[in-house]
């Protein structure tokens, strides 16, 4: 556990309240309402891992990656979302969701994860190949939040922590209730689901311009503060380097994509420190607050990712 000197503290807290509240009339206090218990328990694996900016933002990255490498998704995620008049902004509300949906009080997850829903159901229409899609449709739900559990997981473990295959098997778990909720009934629960639903899909993956368009977008984004922007491109070779090497490959993403040498050890050393250092203002750390821990309750040893064996929470939050 790492406090950083007060000055230094508020300036990096305040980076990630600003990320995460950016959104005009979507700031949430994850402090409030006192005691209500969120999707997901404190001791989870999730809580410790979605706690890391590092790894959210390669997990992230390579989700987003993997998700336009589907012809569908792609084609809803690039004419109907705002991400290419607003990349700033959608990367910002994404990221909200995403932390609302594992610390937030359920009186707040519950009616947000509904109204996304609620906008996928007016998400249709033909890709260029004539395919019919929904952003409603299971299987494509399936794949955007398999994308997502599969990135931060292999992020934070690759980058951070290795995780045994209890550990992601019991994140994956924990994920269940929310991806039910937003409609992805077969979201994977494990990892052996994980990889058969990368086998099965590898073959409808293609490379796209529109993920190059991406990548440039991601690189040349003024997302991070002015004096941690040169981590930036790093990070996004590192989101490509965890890519299942066949995807990879099938989506042409080749060596000048990913990592280049002595960059691992940076990656590393910048993720792990983003794990140790107390960041009073952020998602985490208030969502703590709210249920009486102390703010470095995630910060502390003993809840390292994951011992072996831990048993799974209940798969479904109360009120579904």
């Amino acid at each position: 556990m790492i406090l950083l000197p007060p000055a230094l503290q508020r300036l990096v807290t305040r980076t990630i309240a600003d990320f995460f509240n950016t959104p005009p009339g979507r700031q949430i206090d994850f402090a409030e309402p006192a005691g209500e218990q969120a999707l997901v328990a404190p001791d989870s694996v999730s809580w410790q891992i979605y706690k890391n900016p590092i790894t959210l933002y390669i997990g992230g990255t390579a989700a987003v990656i993997l998700e336009l490498a589907e012809p569908r998704v792609s084609d809803a995620l690039w004419k109907h979302s705002s991400f290419r008049r607003d990349p700033a902004g959608r990367l910002r509300r994404t990221a909200l969701a995403a932390m609302i949906t594992v610390y937030g009080a359920r009186s707040v997850a519950l009616p947000m994860i509904a109204a996304v829903t609620r906008m996928h159901a007016a998400v249709e229409g033909r890709t260029d190949a004539g395919l019919r899609y929904s952003a409603n449709d299971p299987q494509l739900l399936a794949w955007v939040q398999a994308t997502a559990a599969f990135g931060f997981a292999e992020s934070y473990s690759r980058y951070v922590q290795a995780l045994d295959r209890t550990s992601v098997d019991t994140l994956y778990h924990e994920g269940v209730a929310a991806s039910r909720l937003y409609g992805a009934h077969s979201a994977p629960v494990s990892v052996a689901h994980m990889q058969s639903l990368f086998d099965s899909m590898c073959g409808a993956l293609h490379p796209s311009p529109i993920i190059v368009e991406f990548l440039h977008i991601m690189r040349s984004l003024p997302i991070f503060p002015l004096g941690a922007r040169w981590l930036q491109g790093m990070l996004l070779r590192a989101a490509v380097e965890i890519i299942p090497s066949a995807i990879r490959e099938r989506l042409e993403l080749g060596a000048a994509y990913g990592l280049r040498p002595r960059e691992h050890r940076l990656v590393r050393m910048a993720a792990r420190l983003s794990d140790r250092i107390v960041l009073s203002g952020a998602p985490a750390a208030q969502a703590c607050v709210r249920l009486g821990l102390p703010v470095s309750y995630l910060y502390r040893e003993r809840h390292a990712p994951a011992p072996a064996g831990a048993p799974a929470p209940s798969a479904e939050p109360e009120g579904t």
